[in-house]
């Protein structure tokens, strides 16, 4: 079998697996307030929902491919070791808005053969906006091809982020960059999933994005958006670590280096490791 039909199966399987999870999703947000609510850790939280939709990702991309590893936000890892081929699953990225009712949630399934990102798919549930990008194929949106803005000026552009919400040891490096970044540009947002907010960025709905402290069900997918939309990756020392270091940079070409400058300028060392 041939990289691209490989591919074109992979992402199929992908793109059936994220539509059956949000048929769950909004199926239970007709219901919110019966939700059974659990935390995780502080701010982080989990529903019946969450591993519902997890379990039916699961159950699609394991019977059409058994030895593909997986990498899930609720269940962990399974099948490691059996291909270098491993799925990364986040069946409902941004749970606190999906229990709020506020209407910013995605489902996010990434491909990975190795360290690489081969493929994503995020979807917005809410919006029926289809996302997905294939390596060396291009990204799209509801199968219209996608590109990164093409802003040049950083006093024009507008980018999202995400608030430190688990752990607050580098809040005064945040918020260093936030003021700096807040007299500099057009203007910041903060949705609360990152999964979409680099999706935006592939779509060119923003200019840039960064974040601390992800996990890489929060970037895989998003992440590839933007490479194949024309954009930059990195992690916060300019490499491309994200994944595992759970910092993460993006953006246009033009806009993606003086963002990464003022991130770095505020920074401390243990994020840029």
């Amino acid at each position: 079998m041939t990289h691209r039909i490989l591919n074109i199966a992979t992402l199929n399987i992908a793109v059936k697996a994220a539509r059956r999870a949000s048929q769950i999703i909004n199926r239970a947000s007709m219901n919110i307030q019966h939700l059974e609510v659990a935390n995780k850790q502080i701010h982080d939280y989990v529903t019946e929902v969450d591993r519902e939709a997890e379990a039916a990702i699961i159950r699609i991309l394991t019977e059409s491919c058994p030895d593909f590893g997986i990498l899930a936000e609720e269940s962990g890892e399974q099948n490691t070791g059996r291909s270098e081929f491993r799925w990364i699953i986040d069946p409902l990225d941004g749970t606190t808005n999906f229990i709020h009712g506020f209407p910013q949630y995605a489902v996010s399934i990434a491909l990975a053969k190795g360290n690489q990102i081969e493929q994503g798919v995020v979807f917005d549930p809410t919006r029926n906006e289809l996302f997905t990008a294939a390596r060396g194929q291009g990204a799209y949106l509801n199968e219209k091809r996608i590109r990164v803005s093409a802003r040049i000026r950083l006093d024009e552009a507008l980018l999202g982020t995400g608030f430190p919400f688990r752990n607050f040891t580098h809040m005064d490096s945040y918020l260093a960059i936030l003021r700096e970044l807040a007299q500099k540009t057009s203007g910041l947002r903060r949705p609360g999933a990152a999964s979409l907010d680099l999706a935006y960025v592939a779509a060119g709905r923003l200019d840039g994005f960064w974040e601390s402290g992800l996990a890489p069900w929060d970037m895989a997918a998003g992440s590839i958006l933007i490479t194949e939309a024309g954009g930059l990756v990195c992690d916060f020392s300019g490499e491309a670590n994200y994944l595992s270091s759970g910092n993460i940079v993006a953006g246009t070409p033009r806009i993606f280096h003086p963002l990464l400058q003022i991130v770095q300028n505020h920074c401390p060392e243990t994020l840029r490791a």
